[in-house]
């Protein structure tokens, strides 16, 4: 299965914490799983690390990519056809990042790993 995770998720599966569902962690660790962090993630968690409302135990810069890469994670990159198709889904949800992490989930076939109610209201197969 071809999954993106939602930032919270991310940040659940490298801390191993209790929020992350059992079917979602059980998903993460399916040795079929192919697993992506977007771009648009890292940008989120470095808006929040620099604002001082997300505390990281590195450098940001070295941080994600480390975890990334230890929890055998793809990055994706923000493609133009993904950032096009935002204007495309309706206004459920306010959250840009989001917005653009179910366009990706559309764009390239991708079930979101998520447990955020208004994310699972739009077209994008989402998982928890």
């Amino acid at each position: 299965m071809r999954l993106l995770l939602d930032t919270c998720t991310f940040l659940w599966i490298i801390a191993d914490a209790s929020p992350l569902s059992r079917r979602a962690r059980d998903l993460f660790r399916a040795a079929d799983s192919e697993v992506f962090l977007s771009a648009v993630s890292a940008w989120e968690i470095t808006i929040k690390e620099s604002l001082g409302r997300l505390p990281l135990p590195d450098d940001v810069e070295r941080f994600i990519p480390e975890m990334r890469e230890a929890h055998g994670i793809v990055s994706l990159p923000i493609d133009e056809e993904s950032a096009l198709h935002v204007s495309r889904l309706p206004h459920l949800h306010r959250d840009p990042f989001d917005r653009l992490l179910v366009s990706q989930a559309i764009v390239h076939g991708l079930a979101i790993l998520t447990p955020d109610p208004l994310v699972t209201q739009y077209p994008a197969r989402t998982i928890w």
